[in-house]
């Protein structure tokens, strides 16, 4: 985990945003997927159990929000022998700018057998050098395009700051805050990203080993401005997950990264 600055700090019951966690869309906006991964950490911290894996987290990103505080209120909806079902709401003083669902479930024996489809691996090897600069908006993370931009995408990730003060990112939140990237991932092309995500549900069959996350863009349609995408999660392990999103036509946005 790099030395650099927090993008929350920890105040009472809320997180106060650092000027970093603006995202690509206005200087002034809080970025999305820093909701998740504080939904996410909020979840882990309060509802996690040994034996039980976080396998769904959905996220709803229900308005733009400026660079103001949030606070973060979590629900237990279910708990049973195999699984377990809870709710986070994202707030600040203007109201609620966002939710998120996790269903947890009990792990257990891998059955035998041999099954009709399996995701392969993927065939990108790690990066070996830091992150080549690229023109237009800097993402506050660590991005290694594998495929041009609006080509189908591929891209490794690495966190390059802590999510809150000093805090040490945890597989689960590590890999929430990458889903985020589904939606440019799946939904770019050539000249620009014209669609913004509302959501995304990530879900995962086991949690990143490292800190190297790979996503890889794997379907998308689109018709009348609305559009929905997915792709899916890797490790230098192998596949891990999927991840889908819904979007909505906005202002074209040039290449990230």
């Amino acid at each position: 985990m790099s030395s650099t600055s927090a993008f929350f700090t920890r105040k009472g019951d809320e997180f106060v945003p650092a000027p970093h966690a603006r995202g690509p869309w206005s200087s002034d906006m809080l970025h999305g997927r820093l909701l998740g991964g504080l939904a996410a950490r909020a979840l882990e911290e309060r509802h996690a159990e040994p034996g039980l894996h976080f396998a769904r987290l959905t996220v709803d990103l229900f308005r733009n929000s400026p660079l103001l505080p949030v606070t973060v209120e979590t629900a237990l909806v279910r708990d049973g022998r195999r699984i377990r079902v809870a709710d986070a709401t994202l707030s600040t003083e203007q109201g609620v700018i966002g939710r998120a669902s996790a269903v947890l479930l009990r792990q257990g024996e891998q059955p035998d057998g041999r099954r009709a489809l399996v995701t392969p691996a993927w065939d990108e090897p790690p990066p070996q050098e830091p992150p080549a600069a690229g023109d237009g908006w800097r993402p506050p993370f660590d991005l290694w395009w594998v495929s041009p931009f609006g080509e189908p995408g591929r891209a490794w990730m690495r966190e390059s700051h802590p999510l809150v003060d000093d805090e040490p990112l945890t597989p689960f939140v590590r890999v929430a805050l990458a889903a985020d990237f589904a939606s440019p991932l799946a939904n770019a092309q050539a000249d620009g990203l014209r669609f913004i995500n509302a959501d995304y549900t990530l879900t995962l069959a086991r949690l990143p080993e490292g800190e190297l996350v790979g996503v890889e863009s794997t379907g998308h349609v689109s018709a009348g401005g609305v559009a929905a995408g997915q792709v899916t999660m890797h490790d230098t392990a192998g596949p891990i997950g999927f991840c889908v999103v819904t979007a909505v036509a906005n202002p074209v946005l040039g290449r990230k990264g």
